[in-house]
């Protein structure tokens, strides 16, 4: 299965691509984390044939979940903090995370998410990664706007082995971002028109986000500094 249309987030669909053909296990139990995960959220209720749960940080985020799961019974949303859920010890076989977790708490939050894996769970992580040490400003402007902490690209494995994981397999997708950021600037100049002024405003943070990061990764030369990388993890 090509999830590349389905799903609009950094790693576009590689990044389940990338877990349908690198993990051999049947979860019971699984957890997706992170806005804008719906789609992630269905295809993997989809594949293993069982219920998902999906956990956002804000309640509009809990709102836009709620609206494009409608109908599907398999998702169950919910708002939490990524750092301090509400879910008991070990209670998932497998986390899905994409593009979500890459941020300043990176720490606590996957100090959590090893918490409530079970023991030899296993953790699918999508990392927006620095590709070079030495970062310029407008980048970091990204980074900060958007309160990420990226790994350097080459620190990724050493970061999760210190921290009790397994490293299964992983892949470098940061030839995917050029795709996303390319619909990205699309679909805002689609949306844009069919704003009302009211709406447009209301929106108008996001659309300078979305805006101001495109153009810097596809103009500015962004693309040099900003990576992605996807890992299966298991607990040890």
């Amino acid at each position: 299965m090509k999830n590349d249309k389905q799903i609009f987030l950094p790693g576009m669909g590689k990044q389940l691509d990338f877990l349908q053909k690198e993990f051999r296990g049947k979860p019971e139990t699984i957890l997706v984390v992170g806005s804008a995960s719906e789609a992630p959220a269905l295809l993997l209720s989809e594949i293993f044939q069982i219920n998902v749960n999906l956990i956002v940080e804000d309640y509009e985020s809990l709102l836009n979940s709620k609206f494009m799961i409608s109908g599907s019974v398999n998702i169950n949303s919910a708002m939490m903090g990524f750092e301090s859920t509400d879910f008991a010890d070990s209670t998932f076989d497998l986390i899905y995370a994409q593009a979500s977790i890459s941020l300043m708490n990176r720490n606590k939050i996957i100090k959590e998410l090893k918490r409530i894996l079970k023991p030899n769970g296993f953790l699918c992580v999508g990392e927006i990664t620095s590709r070079s040490k030495e970062i310029p400003q407008f980048v970091k402007d990204i980074f900060d706007s958007s309160n990420l902490l990226p790994l350097f690209v080459d620190d990724t494995n050493k970061y999760y082995s210190e921290r009790g994981f397994k490293i299964i397999a992983e892949e470098d997708l940061s030839d995917s971002l050029r795709e996303y950021y390319s619909a990205s600037s699309t679909l805002l100049k689609e949306t844009k028109y069919g704003l009302s002024e009211d709406e447009k405003k209301y929106y108008k943070k996001l659309i300078n986000k979305i805006s101001h990061e495109s153009n810097a990764f596809l103009k500015l030369g962004g693309e040099k500094h900003i990576g992605f990388k996807t890992l299966l993890l298991q607990k040890g």
